[in-house]
C-alpha cells in the first residue's frame, strides 16, 4: 500500500482553450483569400513580395514594374511605347515611372550612341538596395573585384527666381496656392513644402506685374514634355525667371486741383485779392521799410 501507483498521472491537466490546442488548425476566415497554385515551367517570372506588397507604391506603378521585370532585354519601354500597350494614358504612366525611379526601381540614364545621338537607357532592378551583377562578365580565373556602392551625386539647387517689389503676406499666400493648386490640373507638378517656398516669391513678382492667376497657371503648366519634366521645381523655376512679364506702365498721379479762393477788398487799400477770409492784401501786410 506505500508503492505508489507508476501508470496514475502525477496531476489531472486542464483544458485547452481556444484554438491553442496543437492537433488544431488555426480557424480561417471562410470568405478569404484562397490560391489555385500551378508550377510554372516557362514563361515566367520572379518578383519579390516586397514590390508586389509595397506600402507606398501605387498599383499602376506595381503592375507597370511587374510588366517592365517580365520584358526581354533591349525592349522600348518610353512613355509612348507604354501607352500604346496599356489604357491608363501618358500622365499616369509617366507618374507610376517616377514613383519606381524614387524608390529604386527604375533609372533611366541618357547615353550618346556613335553618330552623336543621345538615347536614353533604362534600368530595371528587381530588388533595390542590392548590387546586381555586371553588364560586362569577367574572364575565367580572373578575380572578383567588389563593387562599391555609387554615390548619389548632391542635387543641383534650383534656379534662382525673381522677388517683389513688395512682398505682402497676402500677396505671398495667393502666390503659394497657385503653386499648391498645380498638381489639379497637372498630376506631374506635385510640389513638396520646400519647393513651393522657393517659388512662391517668384510667382508673387509675377502677380504684382498685374498679371492675372489664369496666365500665371497657363504659364506654368503649357508645353510641358510629353515624358514629363525631371524636376518639375527646376523647370517651373526657370519659367518664371525666364518668361518675366515687364513691369506694367508708370502710372503718373493725378496732381490735385488747384483751390481757386473767392476774391476779397482789402481792408487797407480796398484793392481785390483772393483770400480764404477777409483781411489785408500781402502789399498793406508788407511793411514799408522790408519793401525798402
Amino acid at each position: 500500500m506505500d508503492r505508489q501507483n507508476p501508470s496514475a498521472p502525477s496531476r489531472a491537466r486542464g483544458p485547452v482553450a481556444g484554438y491553442k490546442h496543437p492537433n488544431r488548425r488555426p480557424q480561417q476566415y471562410p470568405g478569404g483569400l484562397d490560391h489555385d497554385h500551378t508550377r510554372h515551367t516557362t514563361r515566367f517570372t520572379v518578383v519579390g513580395n516586397h514590390l508586389a506588397q509595397h506600402p507606398e507604391l501605387s498599383l499602376v506603378a506595381i503592375g507597370l514594374a511587374l510588366h517592365i521585370q517580365s520584358l526581354p532585354k533591349g525592349a522600348r519601354v518610353d512613355i509612348k511605347t507604354l501607352t500604346s500597350r496599356f489604357p491608363e494614358g501618358a500622365t499616369r504612366i509617366a507618374a507610376a515611372l517616377r514613383e519606381l525611379e524614387v524608390h529604386g526601381y527604375l533609372s533611366r540614364v541618357r547615353e550618346r550612341v556613335p553618330g552623336g545621338r543621345i538615347v536614353t537607357r533604362t534600368i530595371s532592378c528587381n530588388q533595390p538596395g542590392h548590387q546586381g551583377k555586371s553588364a560586362v562578365d569577367h574572364a575565367p580565373g580572373t578575380p572578383t573585384q567588389p563593387k562599391q556602392p555609387k554615390k548619389r551625386a548632391p542635387r543641383k539647387p534650383l534656379p534662382a527666381v525673381p522677388r517683389p517689389g513688395h512682398p505682402a503676406p497676402a500677396l505671398l499666400q495667393a502666390a503659394t496656392d497657385l503653386l499648391a493648386d498645380l498638381r489639379r490640373q497637372d498630376s506631374r507638378l506635385l510640389l513638396s513644402a520646400c519647393d513651393t517656398a522657393h517659388l512662391a516669391p517668384g510667382v508673387a513678382a509675377w502677380l504684382e506685374r498685374d498679371v492675372t492667376p489664369a496666365a500665371v497657371r497657363h504659364a506654368l503648366t503649357a508645353d510641358l514634355p510629353p515624358e514629363g519634366p525631371r524636376r518639375p521645381a527646376a523647370l517651373l523655376a526657370h519659367r518664371l525667371a525666364v518668361q518675366l512679364p515687364p513691369l506694367p506702365p508708370f502710372r503718373a498721379q493725378t496732381p490735385p486741383p488747384t483751390v481757386r479762393h473767392p476774391l476779397q477788398n482789402c481792408d487797407g487799400c480796398d484793392r481785390a485779392f483772393r483770400s480764404p477770409t477777409r483781411g489785408r492784401c500781402h502789399d498793406c501786410r508788407t511793411p514799408v521799410s522790408a519793401v525798402a
